[in-house]
């Protein structure tokens, strides 16, 4: 097998590519089915139908502590012509739950009986014929369906079925799905410790995910060791699992359209492929087959296309095996706090962060990449795009898949602007003094946040523009883009910039002149980020030009991303906090140290949930822990300035 790239020559839409799917492979008819106890029968899927065996309550009961009774011995009673029952001939004494006399047919309360003698008692009221008692089949009745077929059992079946006599069930078999991880760069994360990782070693994590995936559906799992790409031993492997019990078999990597991606291929060569290529993103280097009666999928490498797939083709696939529908999240109306633009022909999969303010519910879009799991981890929902549309305009309406109940999203602290570390901090421990209350903090820059405070999708911005014309931070932007929106604003830290270098200063970097050198390789934040502005203004005190500087044009959102650029060798230096370069013990040259504030908009300063927040960041607990990062400075934190 040669080294040749595998070519998208007939990819399939969503729809088609499910069609196709459904109308391959059916469901077992009859299912296969096992016969399991009820109690281990929660969550399982009936395979037959279930009725009942034993009434219940199998026998007329008290339903109250009393005396039973034979009603029309009660008939008349009242206050003033009260009636005497004799114990034990016309009247019984019985508890909750205790078999009926035969000759009673009733029970009247213990706390509307006064004895009025040995063995009598009397009553001022009547009752009718079963009035206070549980009737036989009050419940359940023998031989009426219990459960019908497909019916998925829960905690409260258990109750019914052992009620009914019922004892053990026939269940669906769970589908058993065989993961076979493939990839040389892959290392197992259980036996390969951390710093023993090289350059283009990768920790194998897909199977692991899509095999809890396949049981949150219904289904088992079984990894197969990873495999390497070699084309001969994929296809051994592949064929010796399509001879296996396993229902599903999941190839992880190696679908895509590299010169070593020979999974197409391998399932072409035993098999037939079905699909290869759906326009979705992420998702699109699926791959679906059948060898031996059986499907073969060709999972994405890219955790998230990962992801993606299972949940339109696998799991969907689980439940019609299981004979259940397919699972469906709630949605919501969100406004996009931005326009998105979106590839016309591919139907995109946009992870967002959701929050309610005022009366809306913003959805603030993550970083689209494929191989980020973190955008899955970080995001409250998903928006759809359809293929037939070139994107989402701003504030225009659309529906959002949701990935957190939305009680929680409503619960939310929603923060655009300046990425700081200390947001992570806060964001911890109000989760834990807290419990339901979240921070979500979207990374966009200072200027960023001020902008999504006019326009009303958030509750506060983190900002530290600096004027530099008289060394101030935030007021005069304040008063130049929000003069009709009264806010406060609230000291968080001061903190130390700097330029972060690799460690041991291999190029003798010493400062900002350093920046123009031919050999300096840099890596900028994004324009109308306070620490794009802070650059920009030494630049111009020095005279320097930023044509001149190799990266100037390349930017990135965070701190964290800008450290994690020099420590891996795609630049030299980049401008960013002391507690970036600390975290991954990079070099440090200060340049300066600013001061970050809490912009928050008047109408909610005084809500719970922001009063919530300024009480955590003024305690001892979070300015220790936000000095432990480095090069925070916390004497002014919580002040309203």
């Amino acid at each position: 097998m040669d080294h040749q790239r595998n070519v998208y020559l007939k990819m399939k839409t969503l729809e088609e590519a499910r069609k196709i799917l459904f109308k391959t492979f059916r469901p077992a008819d009859p299912p296969i089915s096992e016969t399991l106890s009820v109690p281990d029968a929660v969550g399982r899927v009936l395979a037959e139908a279930v009725f009942a065996k034993l009434s219940s309550p199998c026998f007329h009961a008290a339903a109250m502590d009393g005396i039973a009774v034979k009603a029309e011995d009660s008939f008349g009673a009242s206050e003033s012509r009260p009636k005497k029952l004799s114990v034990g001939k016309d009247a019984f004494y019985v508890n909750t739950g205790h078999v009926l006399p035969e000759s009673a047919n009733a029970v009247i309360m213990i706390e509307h009986v006064q004895v009025v003698g040995d063995g009598l008692i009397q009553i001022e009221a009547p009752v009718f014929p079963w009035q206070h008692v549980r009737k036989m089949g009050e419940d359940i009745v023998a031989t009426e369906l219990l459960f019908p077929r497909n019916h998925r059992i829960t905690p409260y079946s258990i109750g019914a079925l052992l009620s009914g006599g019922i004892f053990s069930v026939s269940v669906r078999k769970k589908p058993k799905v065989l993961i076979i991880p493939t990839g040389s760069e892959l290392v197992d994360w259980r036996t390969t410790p951390i710093e023993a990782l090289k350059p283009g070693q990768v920790l194998e994590t897909n199977s692991v995910v899509l095999g809890k995936l396949v049981e949150a559906w219904g289904g088992q799992y079984e990894r197969h060791e990873m495999i390497r790409d070699d084309p001969e031993t994929m296809t051994r492997i592949i064929r010796l699992a399509c001879q296996s019990d396993a229902d599903i078999i999941l190839t992880v990597g190696g679908s895509s359209a590299g010169s070593e991606d020979y999974i197409r291929a391998v399932i072409q060569n035993i098999g037939e492929v079905l699909v290869h290529g759906i326009t979705v993103m992420p998702g699109k280097p699926l791959i679906m087959g059948i060898v031996n009666e059986k499907p073969v999928f060709g999972m994405p490498g890219y955790p998230v296309s990962a992801i993606v797939a299972f949940e339109q083709f696998v799991g969907p696939l689980i439940s019609t095996m299981i004979g259940q529908p397919e699972l469906q999240r709630p949605t919501v109306l969100v406004e996009p706090i931005r326009k998105i633009p979106s590839k016309l022909g591919i139907e995109e999969f946009l992870r967002v962060k959701l929050g309610k303010v005022d009366e809306r519910i913003v959805a603030i879009p993550l970083p689209r990449g494929a191989g980020c799991i973190t955008t899955l981890t970080q995001a409250d929902g998903i928006i759809r795009i359809p293929n037939h549309v070139e994107g989402i305009k701003e504030n225009e309406p659309v529906r959002a898949e949701l990935l957190r109940p939305l009680s929680s999203i409503k619960n939310t602290i929603v923060v655009v602007g300046s990425h700081d570390n200390t947001l992570d901090v806060l964001a911890d421990l109000i989760s834990y003094h807290h419990p339901g209350l979240t921070l979500s903090s979207s990374h966009v820059g200072s200027m960023g946040g001020l902008m999504a405070i006019k326009r009303g999708v958030c509750h506060l911005a983190g900002s530290h523009l600096l004027n530099t014309e008289d060394g101030s931070y935030n007021v005069s932007d304040i008063r130049k883009f929000l003069p009709d929106i009264p806010v406060k604003r609230v000291q968080l830290v001061f903190r130390d910039q700097g330029f972060m270098v690799s460690r041991g200063h291999p190029k003798g970097i010493k400062g900002v002149e350093d920046l123009v050198r031919k050999d300096i390789r840099f890596v900028n934040r994004q324009s109308g980020s306070g620490t794009r502005i802070l650059l920009d203004y030494r630049l111009n005190q020095l005279g320097l030009n930023p044509g001149d500087i190799n990266g100037y044009d390349i930017d990135e959102f965070t701190h964290m991303s800008v450290a994690a650029a020099v420590l891996g060798g795609t630049a030299d230096m980049g401008l960013g906090i002391f507690a970036a370069a600390r975290a991954l013990n990079l070099d440090f040259i200060p340049v300066v140290t600013e001061q970050y504030d809490l912009i928050i908009p008047e109408r909610f300063f005084h809500t719970d949930n922001i009063q919530r927040l300024l009480t955590t960041i003024r305690t001892p607990e979070f300015k220790e822990r936000v000095e432990k990062l480095g090069g925070y400075h916390t004497e002014r934190t919580g002040e309203i300035l």
